[in-house]
């Protein structure tokens, strides 16, 4: 079972990374405490993961017809690729990372199944602009139904506050049942372990890892592309998670990175294109580019030195 540590490894730091995806709004506008919500996040992935991790598991480990060593190459790979974003602080996507891990081991062993390729890349296409505009009708949406409701500032402040932590437990949930597929699928596709038990190991082992080393890629997410207000941060985690669980019902696992960036520019152009930060943006997009081709090189070489 020891084939199983770099899925492991590769959900510790996927829970490293996406934490922020999570609460990271809602911690750097000051709702809710670091700890509080590293705390739920564990417990709400976990639930996720057992509940509806199943769900997506065969998108990922039929790629490609992947042998034991194989698997473990390639999630060693994407969790290499993952941790070096991460230390960049860069909301990096687990979902690219080991699919191309998995391309580039099933190209090297002449299995891969691009027929399914397909369909993971367009919905990558499809999750921040699904993001964007989640973000954009709920922002316009519920800001004219609470003018028209609730005139107390101190009551919308209480709402606000208490609907980014219910958000947040919902996203985590929905980053539980999307993303553990990303994680130990490759397990399941090999033989090595049935969907159930991929989803608690996959589903502990992102929990690890928002607990232990989440906090560096929080601002980047909470306040480097648009300046949240509470509002704001809770409109994005209700759209981040209503995109990921949206992907969950039709089996794709997606990026939550990019559904939370997309949130974030959708509810940006609500004020003006102006305060989106195309910077930001640029080094958002890069660590895009390069996780799935980073990760499909790292496997090459892992493959032909273990495999």
């Amino acid at each position: 079972m020891w084939i199983v540590l770099s899925g492991v490894f590769l959900g510790w730091s996927l829970g490293a990374n996406h934490f922020a995806n999570v609460f990271g709004t809602g911690v750097t506008t000051g709702i809710v405490k670091y700890r509080t919500a590293v705390a739920l996040t564990a417990v709400f992935v976990l639930a996720g993961a057992l509940l509806e991790g199943p769900k997506c598991m065969t998108t990922v480990g039929h790629l490609s017809r992947l042998a034991p060593l194989e698997a473990f190459s390639c999630a060693l790979a994407a969790g290499l690729t993952m941790t070096a974003l991460t230390l960049f602080a860069l909301p990096a996507s687990t979902s690219e990372a080991i699919t191309g891990a998995v391309v580039a081991a099933g190209i090297l062993s002449g299995s891969a199944d691009f027929s399914k390729l397909y369909k993971i890349v367009s919905c990558w296409i499809f999750t921040p602009i699904s993001g964007i505009i989640i973000a954009y009708v709920l922002h316009r949406s519920l800001d004219w139904l609470l003018d028209r409701t609730m005139t107390s500032l101190t009551s919308r402040n209480l709402l606000y506050s208490i609907g980014v932590v219910v958000a947040g437990c919902y996203c985590a949930y929905s980053l539980g049942s999307n993303n553990v597929a990303n994680v130990t699928g490759v397990y399941v596709g090999s033989g090595v372990l049935s969907a159930e038990a991929a989803s608690l190991i996959g589903g502990l082992s992102i929990a690890a890892g928002a607990l232990s080393y989440s906090r560096k890629v929080t601002l980047t997410i909470g306040k480097g592309i648009v300046p949240l207000d509470p509002f704001s941060a809770l409109v994005v985690v209700l759209a981040e998670a209503l995109t990921l669980h949206l992907f969950t019902q039709i089996g794709v696992p997606v990026s939550s990175s990019q559904a939370v960036v997309g949130a974030v520019v959708g509810v940006g152009l609500v004020g003006s294109l102006r305060t989106v930060s195309p910077a930001i943006l640029i080094k958002i997009a890069v660590g895009w580019v390069l996780t799935p081709v980073s990760a499909g090189l790292l496997t090459y070489v892992l493959v032909r030195l273990i495999a």
